[in-house]
């Protein structure tokens, strides 16, 4: 009996087959649950061809987190496949260039604002939209770059997962009486799109491996698929609030 066994997991963000989002796809599908994904405006198609290299093909409903219409309709729009979930699966982030690479002290606010809502505010939204599909309750799962400490490079995107990761916390105050448990997963880098996007993100990379007490793969997304998986069984019934490191332990060393 696999972990899953029986929920349906909403899962955002499945672009390409190397995607975090994808392996939390497939994993979720293997321990039994049933997946739906989520898409919008031109990506539809990527998704949909993607999701076809999943163990079972899924549906995939359109949202776009920066559209209320959209966010709005989320409930119903998956209720058309499933009538409830257990698990929502947050890997949604976005900064314009000029937020990024160096540029720290020159961003414009428009840009910074862009980053703030796809890449913090978007937690809220998205757990609010699915929120009248986990009545009995159910987990959220979110995915982060280590934001406690400023990186080269990362800049506003690093300050928007600050505020997603304290956005975490919040939401698992709030709904933790609706017996909703959100968490974080804090994962290395990965040789993922949003990583290749991100200008001089290469030079965490050789660092990385030579100070994790673990070693880490640059390219196996799957140990942070499997804990977000974990996180969204029922296997951490009392954990909310959390962030949980997936990094080769690197967090933990000067």
């Amino acid at each position: 009996m696999g972990l899953l066994e029986g929920k349906r997991v909403l899962v955002t963000g499945v672009l390409v087959e190397s995607s975090i989002a994808f392996h939390v796809a497939r994993l979720a599908q293997e321990q039994g649950a049933t997946v739906v994904l989520t898409s919008f405006g031109r990506q539809m198609r990527i998704t949909e061809a993607i999701s076809r290299r999943l163990p079972s093909t899924p549906p995939v409903v359109e949202l776009d987190v920066t559209n209320t219409e959209q966010l709005d309709g989320l409930a119903d729009a998956v209720r058309k496949h499933v009538d409830s979930i257990d698990a929502v699966m947050h890997s949604i982030a976005f900064a314009p260039q000029t937020a990024l690479g160096g540029n720290f002290l020159q961003t414009p606010w428009e840009d910074v604002a862009t980053a703030f809502q796809v890449s913090a505010y978007s937690l809220k939204s998205l757990t609010m939209a699915a929120l009248p599909l986990m009545e009995r309750g159910g987990s959220v799962t979110g995915l982060t770059f280590d934001a406690s400490r400023a990186w080269p490079f990362y800049d506003w995107m690093g300050v928007a997962k600050a505020a997603f990761e304290s956005t975490g916390r919040y939401l698992a105050r709030d709904l933790g009486p609706r017996n909703v448990r959100v968490n974080i997963v804090a994962a290395g880098p990965l040789h993922t799109t949003a990583a290749r996007s991100i200008p001089g993100f290469g030079v965490f990379e050789e660092e990385w491996q030579r100070r994790a007490p673990l070693g880490w793969s640059l390219e196996d997304a799957e140990p942070t698929a499997r804990a977000c998986v974990a996180l969204m069984s029922d296997w951490f019934p009392a954990t909310t609030g959390e962030i949980l490191h997936v990094d080769g332990g690197f967090h933990a060393v000067g």
